[in-house]
């Protein structure tokens, strides 16, 4: 005689019977709408320039960025971050190009928006990185050290340009001191308070950003621990939380992403604006690298990468993958 009081009466696996019941109880959607493009122009060259250890982007010319943000706007992303890469020439101590009104990244902002207007959000990266003979964040003093004030002037400058070149956003990476309110202050003193700020809230001093500085050809020298965050601290993120939506950041940002789920939790838990998490390159690479070895299903890893960044309480995901998730989730 069969005894059945011994079987379970609740069974979780009948809400997992079949694909169309797994979508229908599923608590974490991805959306198009959700992504945003990360992208590299590059000065000087007439085609696009492959980034090595990145399989599948490139440093774009001014028209194949054209071409990639009308891309993303056919595949109903919402934005696309510009990062500019100047010609090696014309790098100096305190980054002359990336307020010259003429720099690669101002042209390329003004080239998008002629491009796609208001049918996706242009974002512009504010920071010297790119622009300095030296590679770092900020302007250096007599000592070689970050000296965060003068960089601060710079920073607004750079706000003002790319605000005058087209950017809907800013989106200050440096994790200088008070950076969030002096870019406020320099935009709002221009008519610019339209410009919305993306608070690099929570960026990390991470081993993960590699290959990034391959794309954006970095001229840095030693590290970046002074000014980025210790990968050891969290209190020290909500800190900063604090101290941003003070100086009046408009949404705020977690970077990495997939290191930091719990950082990225911490923080969609506290606040009431949009939470934005970066895909960063190297988290990137890794995915692209075991898939080329054969061994991870490439596709199903993507997304569960980022549905896991979704889970965490993202908002909006910045990642290299964005237009062609959104045309898979389409």
């Amino acid at each position: 005689m069969t005894t059945y009081g011994s079987f379970p009466g609740t069974r979780p696996r009948r809400l997992r019977t079949s694909p169309v019941m797994r979508r229908m109880v599923a608590e974490t959607r991805l959306h198009p709408a959700d992504l945003i493009l990360p992208a590299f122009v590059r000065e000087g060259v007439t085609e696009p320039v492959p980034i090595s250890s990145m399989p599948g982007v490139v440093q774009h010319t001014r028209d194949s960025l054209k071409k990639a943000a009308a891309e993303a706007v056919a595949a109903g992303i919402s934005g696309i971050m510009l990062f500019g890469v100047p010609e090696e020439s014309k790098k100096d101590g305190v980054g002359t190009a990336g307020t010259d009104p003429d720099g690669i990244l101002q042209v390329a902002l003004r080239d998008v928006r002629a491009e796609v207007g208001d049918d996706l959000l242009v974002m512009s990266d504010l920071c010297l990185d790119e622009f300095t003979d030296h590679g770092h964040c900020g302007v250096l003093d007599e000592q070689g050290r970050v000296d965060n004030d003068a960089t601060l002037e710079r920073y607004a400058e750079m706000a003002q340009v790319q605000a005058d070149a087209g950017a809907h956003v800013v989106g200050p990476s440096g994790m200088m001191d008070g950076q969030i309110g002096v870019i406020r202050d320099a935009l709002d003193q221009i008519g610019r308070e339209d410009v919305a700020i993306l608070a690099y809230t929570a960026k990390y001093a991470s081993a993960f950003y590699g290959p990034f500085r391959e794309a954006v050809g970095s001229s840095l020298q030693g590290d970046r621990r002074t000014y980025q965050q210790d990968p050891a601290n969290l209190r020290e993120s909500m800190r900063e939380l604090e101290l941003d939506l003070g100086e009046g950041a408009d949404m705020v940002m977690v970077k990495p992403a997939g290191p930091y789920l719990d950082v990225l939790a911490k923080v969609a838990d506290a606040v009431d604006v949009p939470v934005v998490a970066y895909q960063i390159s190297g988290e990137y690479a890794m995915i692209e690298a075991a898939a080329e070895k054969g061994w991870i299903d490439r596709d199903k890893a993507i997304l569960e990468s980022l549905t896991g960044i979704r889970r965490a309480g993202a908002r909006s995901i910045l990642t290299y993958w964005a237009t062609e998730v959104a045309l898979t989730l389409r």
